[in-house]
């Protein structure tokens, strides 16, 4: 499979990490941006008017922010920029990509007027990229990078990902570091980000750290990711392991049971992604070390933007939303919107996905995690 990665043409996009810092302050950004022009008489004249539908294909249920923000957040802005006169219509391929296929032709079958999709196999879904084309439906490419002629794409800076998640296993190990063996943990071939995610750890943790086991996991399943982990143990030998690099949080959880099926009384350093709540709750209790917070709202807002843009012919607002361009396998210089990305650890979940309306104290602080809360001051 032909996974190459796709290529950032903007230099001035490559962010700080960011580790305290809110992200209010993006969104408070970008809104106002988008509000300075919404009105200029510059915009090209409407395609369709408010009453539009918006196709939305995720690819999992296992990654649980699909489900609990992105939909319900883009399905919220769409209806808030179409005088709630347009809608979603909304499939989950459950980590199939001969399933999302299927769903992507009943989105063209059903004559929706734009498709944001999440490709499981971002290679795999050029054929119904190009369908929809042929269709005259635009399709913006979210959260994943998909082949084929798409008209957008927003995401995050995926290769930043990489390093804030490297960079974090080679503070945690400090002075032991260099002689330490580590664990990698990649996501799926088939989907696109998973090269940049490990791009951007191994610039970190190359020549600092003792890259023992390396291992890709199908379709990111916790399943498959606790399976190898598992014999990564067998091999390496549990004291053996000092830290492990896993993509994202559902695999992050993966990896924390095998290690405590092994019999782990002290778990090493776990990376992950996506700010899941359980994996919030594991950093609270110590047990994962830290994750990635993409800011799901100023994600899924830029993503309903462009959709309702793109097919109501507002050029303006859709450059304005697409500062970056970006090359697949496929297309060169896609217009693209990367959002910045937040470390997350013990020390900052105040600061970050509580102060962002994320979670509540109450969320994550539950009877199970109140006393691991109280001793961070998180109540």
């Amino acid at each position: 499979m032909n996974n190459a990665s796709p290529t950032l043409r903007s230099a001035a996009r490559r962010f700080p990490l960011v580790v305290a810092a809110s992200t209010s302050a993006l969104l408070l950004t970008a809104c106002g941006a988008i509000e300075g022009i919404a009105g200029s008489s510059s915009s090209a004249s409407p395609k369709k008017g408010d009453d539009i539908t918006v196709g939305l294909l995720l690819p999992d249920k296992d990654t649980r922010r699909f489900e609990k923000f992105d939909y319900p957040l883009i399905k919220e802005k769409v209806a808030s920029l179409t005088n709630d006169k347009g809608k979603v219509r909304y499939a989950n391929a459950g980590a199939s990509a001969a399933k999302q296929s299927r769903q992507f032709e009943e989105m063209i079958d059903a004559k929706v007027d734009v498709i944001l999709v999440d490709a499981v196999d971002a290679k795999a879904i050029a054929s119904d990229v190009q369908k929809a084309k042929d269709a005259n439906i635009p399709v913006i490419a979210y959260d994943r990078l998909a082949q084929g002629p798409i008209d957008g794409y927003v995401s995050h800076d995926n290769e930043l990902v990489g390093q804030v998640q490297g960079r974090a296993i080679v503070g945690a190990l400090g002075d032991k570091a260099k002689t330490s063996k580590i664990v990698m943990m990649n996501g799926s071939l088939a989907d696109p980000n998973t090269a940049l995610f490990k791009q951007g750890a191994l610039s970190e943790l190359d020549g600092n750290v003792i890259i023992a086991k390396q291992y890709d996991t199908k379709e990111w399943l916790p399943s498959v990711a606790k399976a190898n982990m598992t014999k990564a143990i067998q091999t390496l030998g549990l004291d053996n392991i000092a830290a492990v690099y896993s993509a994202n949080d559902g695999m992050a959880g993966a990896v924390i049971e095998a290690l405590k099926a092994a019999g782990a009384t002290k778990i090493p350093p776990v990376t992950g992604q996506d700010a899941d709540l359980a994996a919030l709750q594991r950093i609270v209790s110590g047990e994962q070390y830290m994750t990635v917070y993409k800011p799901f709202l100023l994600e899924a807002d830029n993503a309903a933007e462009l959709a309702v843009a793109k097919v109501q012919g507002r050029t303006l607002e859709f450059d304005a939303l697409t500062p970056d361009n970006v090359d697949s396998p496929t297309e060169k210089a896609i217009p693209s919107n990367l959002v910045q990305v937040v470390a997350v650890t013990k020390d900052n979940i105040k600061q970050t996905v509580i102060q962002d309306g994320v979670y509540t104290i109450k969320d994550i602080c539950t009877a199970e995690y109140a006393a691991d809360c109280a001793e961070i001051g998180l109540k």
